[in-house]
């Protein structure tokens, strides 16, 4: 008599055995070291002390993402008052099947996932199972922290073609040979859209929709909806603190690229909303008269004196349909919660 675990063990047997055989390891290229100045392109030494030294102070939000900004921000896509992560991951849980049917209307059989700003690709993982990407590529800028991420996905999809880019794609979007250049679906989740100024958004959603750039065939995207402005100011001032040791963090990255000497306790962190130009801003404010220096070069700040270190425009579903036509894009779709904080959108180029 056969019982039911031993008719069943030949299949489970065959199935690790195949996966086994088909499992792969993910390729890493890194197209960022923090020093490099490719052609058009500033070193991140040079942009910050370019930022930092002028009149109105600022710095780049893609330096908040080193090994511990980066873990920092995992941090806060689990507090309460953090509403972006957990609102846009329901929108796909409850439409996975919808975005997936809109991308394969599109003609694509084979996709080439590529995501923006991957971080721990936990957002991709939970899409993978439903567009069954030929090929995934992660891309983000904290090189160590993509590397690990990328390795711990790959032990989830062993037979998926993981290619993980070291970049910065704010300035440029050009993918090495080895990423497949048909089928291309961009995937750029979290609202980090909100980053770019509105030119600046429109020009890089064309720069996707480029063949000679980004050569896409779609873009699935997350856009933070305009909403009351306690709302918005509590999801980036929580009461633990952990935003505010997330923006203090990118004086350290600071210190590192550019060998500047910020000192974290002199600074503090203020979150308000700008209504006047729908945006979230993020500053760090000096809480004495100080002092920063950097090779050849030094910058004053007065006490209360501000350095703007992120914005996050916040959108209507309007006004990002036709930001999205603006660049290019067609046939655009959208899904959001049922309080619509929150919206994910599948445009085809």
């Amino acid at each position: 008599m056969t019982s039911e675990f031993d008719t069943q063990a030949p299949d489970l047997l065959a199935t690790e055995t195949t996966q086994q055989s088909a499992a792969k390891s993910p390729q890493f290229i890194n197209l960022y070291d923090g020093k490099t100045t490719r052609q058009n392109v500033q070193s991140p030494a040079s942009e910050l002390a370019q930022s930092i030294s002028a009149a109105a102070a600022s710095a780049s939000p893609k330096y908040f993402y080193n090994a511990l900004g980066s873990k920092l921000f995992e941090a806060i896509t689990q507090l309460d008052e953090y509403y972006p992560t957990r609102t846009e991951a329901a929108i796909f849980q409850a439409n996975h099947s919808q975005i997936a049917q809109a991308i394969s209307q599109t003609g694509i059989s084979q996709p080439c996932l590529i995501d923006l700003g991957a971080g721990n690709c936990a957002k991709a993982a939970t899409l993978i199972p439903h567009i069954l990407p030929h090929q995934y590529v992660p891309i983000d800028i904290s090189t160590d922290f993509l590397e690990d991420a990328a390795e711990q996905l790959q032990q989830n999809f062993p037979a998926l073609d993981i290619i993980g880019l070291g970049m910065d794609f704010s300035s440029q979007l050009e993918l090495p040979p080895q990423v497949q250049t048909h089928d291309r679906v961009f995937f750029y989740p979290g609202s980090s859209l909100g980053n770019f100024e509105p030119a600046q958004a429109l020009d890089f959603l064309s720069l996707i929709a480029n063949p000679a750039q980004g050569n896409a065939s779609g873009l699935l995207i997350g856009i933070d909806l305009v909403k009351d402005s306690a709302t918005l100011e509590a999801a980036y001032d929580d009461a633990l603190g952990v935003t505010g040791a997330f923006n203090k963090n990118l004086l350290l990255n600071a210190n590192s690229l550019m060998a500047s000497d910020f000192n974290l306790r002199q600074w503090q962190h203020v979150a308000l909303f700008n209504r006047e130009q729908s945006r979230i801003e993020m500053h760090l404010e000096a809480k004495q008269d100080l002092t920063v220096s950097w090779p050849g070069q030094q910058r004053d700040f007065k006490s209360g004196e501000r350095m703007l270190t992120e914005y996050s425009y916040k959108y209507t579903l309007d006004s990002m349909t036709e930001l999205l036509q603006q660049a290019g894009f067609k046939n655009i779709k959208h899904w959001t919660d049922s309080q619509q904080w929150f919206a994910v959108f599948w445009a085809e180029v």
